[in-house]
């Protein structure tokens, strides 16, 4: 059996299977997994990140804490090669560029690097006493804004000023606490006075004021100054849009490819890129023909290092958004799989599901599908595909079992997905993800398998308390030691999914130009694929959960495989 690049992808942290990904690497070499996966998508806190658990990258070099030189060189003796994530709108402020900025500011050659909110709206909008232009309605009313408020973080320069940059996704600003000496220098001050500033000062950075809430009392006279130099101190985090209109930036992005090229990525997802392209007046999100632009202009950078796109975007199904990027001839996400797989067997009637893969089909629409991932479930997208009430049904579902919804803006139906892990969701039934995840092997696309999905992994209410106040995703992001997989490994729903993805990764059948049928009659689902002289034969009970697998060759019928469950 060789290798099939149209084979499973396993989806994980580095540090999801043991710490390190060298790990990973160890239990892929193992004959308990070995030859399992063609693929890995290696989630990017494998390179230099710090914020949201690697999407705020900092660069693009291998993280030194959770991965070895000899890491990914091994992934590619194995025959697997790799998907990673290129994040287009945006770069942390601890990137070199950013820091360049806080640096020289207006004399930095990356000063346009990312998107300064003044400059973009100058001329359509109003000045405010905080220093950034309040938009005026009419050319802000089509955007979305993924957080209260103006997507912004205002950062000191040099000079003193403070100046607004866009900031789509997560910031975090932190002031550090002072002691005398330290107002001492800044200020002519009497040893005594700066102890009791320092004191008043930290009393109230520790009760979480900024520098200009703080009530200073009878020392009010040094209030300006003290509050001067605290936010001379600031520290930032956070995911700082860039400005694709600068030179830079898209030589930053050739570069970026180049290097994902030469870690042997033959996949690469593009993260947030719709938010990318912003124009006045215009949608911050999937604007046109702006998307449709800058998608050329990275298709044209990437066909050069041999690489394949794929753009990730969550939208509902009646917006078509999915049927517009495969038509432009990209790879998409199958985001709603998991929520019609759940749908059906909770009805225990496979049509739609059937349906679903007849019209990827007649479309021509290229998938990666999944189960779970390291999001949560989209059951939202399924809006046009199932009606309101049938999404809501599984939501409340879903919630049930011990999953949780983050709104955006505190609104209902705000949100992206259902956190829960695939298991939990699925009510925790054995025999229904063995039925899942071998339907998953046999519906179009590539197949990607979340790691703890595999290891039949419940819901972690732990891991989200740990984590505070957006820590809801924890929920399916649980850590496994070395010694929790390789007893996981002994388990038989994990062993026979194993199975299933050694037969998706061996025969030639599973190739991406095979001819694919399926049909659905009452509780049951038939998925057939006929490729390489070879044919692949499913059928799905999702009433009495009955698997039954059989791959033969075409011309003589000799079985080369059966599975049943």
């Amino acid at each position: 059996m060789n290798k099939n690049p149209y084979g499973p992808m396993l989806n994980a942290y580095p540090d999801s299977m043991g710490g390190k990904l060298g790990d990973i690497v160890k239990l892929l070499q193992s004959p308990e997994l070995k030859g399992a996966f063609t693929s890995f998508y290696i989630l990017p806190s494998i390179f230099n990140t710090d914020l949201d658990r690697g999407f705020s990258i900092i660069s693009y070099d291998i993280s030194e804490t959770l991965a070895d030189p000899e890491d990914l060189p091994a992934l590619q003796e194995l025959g697997i090669d790799l998907k990673l994530d290129f994040v287009l709108n945006h770069l942390s402020v601890l990137s070199d560029q950013f820091q360049d900025i806080l640096k020289k500011g207006d004399d930095s050659e990356y000063r346009d690097f990312f998107i300064d909110w003044n400059r973009f709206w100058e001329g359509h909008g109003t000045m405010t006493e905080a220093g950034y232009i309040e938009p005026d309605p009419d050319v802000i009313r089509d955007m979305f804004f993924r957080k209260p408020g103006l997507p912004i973080l205002m950062v000191r320069m040099p000079d003193g000023r403070d100046v607004p940059y866009w900031n789509t996704f997560y910031q975090e600003v932190r002031y550090d606490p002072v002691d005398a000496q330290d107002l001492m220098a800044a200020m002519p001050l009497q040893y005594g006075t700066a102890q009791r500033l320092a004191e008043t000062v930290n009393q109230a950075l520790a009760e979480g004021k900024t520098p200009p809430e703080i009530d200073f009392g009878a020392l009010g006279a040094y209030r300006d100054a003290v509050v001067n130099v605290l936010e001379g101190r600031r520290k930032y985090l956070g995911q700082m849009d860039l400005n694709i209109h600068s030179p830079l930036v898209l030589e930053y992005y050739r570069e970026t490819l180049k290097k994902l090229a030469g870690y042997g990525a033959a996949i690469v997802r593009l993260d947030a890129f719709a938010y990318a392209p912003k124009e006045v007046g215009e949608r911050n999100f999937f604007n046109d023909p702006g998307t449709w632009d800058l998608l050329a202009q990275i298709r044209e950078m990437a066909d050069a290092c041999g690489l394949r796109l794929l753009p990730e975007i969550h939208t509902a199904y009646e917006e078509r958004r999915h049927e517009e990027v495969a038509a432009k001839g990209y790879m998409v996400y199958d985001f709603f799989l998991p929520g019609l797989m759940i749908d059906a067997l909770e009805s225990r009637n496979p049509e739609r599901l059937a349906a679903w893969a007849c019209e990827l089909l007649e479309k021509k629409i290229r998938t990666v599908n999944m189960l779970g991932c390291h999001d949560g479930i989209p059951l939202l997208d399924l809006k046009g595909l199932l009606s309101d009430e049938r999404i809501d049904e599984l939501v409340e579902i879903l919630m049930s079992r011990g999953g949780g919804v983050k709104n955006l803006h505190a609104k209902k139906k705000m949100y992206y997905q259902v956190n829960a892990t695939y298991f939990s969701a699925i009510g925790e039934d054995e025999r229904r993800l063995l039925l899942a995840r071998a339907v998953q092997m046999f519906m179009p696309g590539k197949p990607q398998i979340w790691y703890l999905d595999l290891f039949a992994g419940k819901n972690d209410h732990e891991a989200v308390k740990r984590a505070g106040a957006n820590g809801h995703k924890e929920i399916n992001r649980t850590n496994l030691s070395v010694e929790q997989v390789r007893e996981g490994l002994k388990r038989p729903v994990v062993s026979r999914q194993i199975d299933l993805l050694r037969m998706r990764a061996g025969y030639a059948v599973f190739h991406e130009s095979a001819d694919i049928s399926a049909k659905a009659e009452g509780s049951r689902l038939e998925i057939s694929w006929e490729a390489e002289g070879q044919r692949a034969m499913l059928s799905a009970d999702f009433d009495s959960l009955d698997i039954s697998i059989r791959i033969c060759e075409t011309a003589s019928g000799n079985v080369l495989y059966t599975f049943t469950a």
